[in-house]
């Protein structure tokens, strides 16, 4: 069976590689420190008890295009009438995403940006603050421990908050090992993609309550998001359950209003 997060970190090596060509990570830097943020998922965060982080996806590696009617920039508007919190946009092309994107939305909304990506080099991390994103996901599986530490504090130092993202006893052990604000929890099987929000529940107990925890993905329907929310969560990152909705306004602000 095919290990999809495998086949896309090892692209990504190439994709980086060719992005610090085009543009050298001097440059890069030189960009990102000259529009550091302010820290907008945090503060988002302290104003709310329940928080809906909403992603503007298109398509996903293991289901293709979802085939809806709606751009990444009508989604971004729609989410934040709706009440999200913050939105997610991606960057990587398994999910038709553009680094412009980033820079689009955050033209188009008042709310923060997420960029979410499979961040493996620290040009990534220069790269998201100068395209204007206000935090950056690190996914604590591609990461080493040292890795995982250093890319966190890189973040700060740039204005953007970070999320990290486990899926494991093991990862969640990586995350409380550094001092990362934001804990989330994937649902996906990060080598199948298959998806369950009972793995959110099932690591719920091993983690910190003093931390911000977000469950990320699997989440298709009001009843799941309350089931999260009676848990604990600090809120939720949702896509698919979304973008595909037959009402996109009113699914979003259902899970916005717990």
């Amino acid at each position: 069976m095919r290990d999809i997060l495998a086949e896309i970190v090892e692209k990504k090596k190439d994709t980086v590689a060719a992005a610090k060509k085009a543009l050298p990570l001097h440059e890069v830097k030189r960009r990102a420190e000259e529009n550091t943020g302010n820290f907008a998922m945090s503060h988002r965060f302290r104003q709310s008890r329940w928080n809906l982080i909403a992603e503007c996806k298109l398509q996903s590696p293991s289901k293709g295009n979802f085939g809806h009617h709606h751009s990444v920039a009508e989604l971004a508007k729609i989410y934040e009438q709706a009440g999200a919190a913050m939105l997610s946009v991606h960057t990587d092309e398994h999910f038709l995403g553009r680094n412009e994107d980033v820079t689009m939305v955050k033209e188009l909304v008042d709310i923060p940006v997420l960029r979410k990506e499979f961040i493996i080099d620290e040009y990534q991390i220069y790269e998201a603050r100068m395209l204007g994103a206000d935090a950056v996901l690190l996914i604590a599986r591609i990461l080493t421990a040292q890795q995982l530490k250093d890319y966190l504090y890189l973040a700060w130092s740039l204005g953007m908050d970070a999320l990290v993202e486990v899926h494991d006893e093991d990862d969640m052990a990586k995350a409380l090992a550094t001092p990362a604000q934001f804990i989330g929890i994937n649902n996906r099987n990060l080598k199948y993609f298959r998806t369950t929000i009972q793995n959110t529940l099932d690591l719920l107990p091993l983690a910190d309550r003093k931390r911000n925890l977000i469950s990320e993905s699997g989440i298709h329907t009001v009843e799941e998001a309350r089931q999260l929310h009676e848990a604990g969560l600090d809120g939720i990152l949702v896509g698919e359950g979304l973008s595909t909705a037959a009402d996109v306004y009113g699914q979003t602000e259902s899970f916005a209003r717990m």
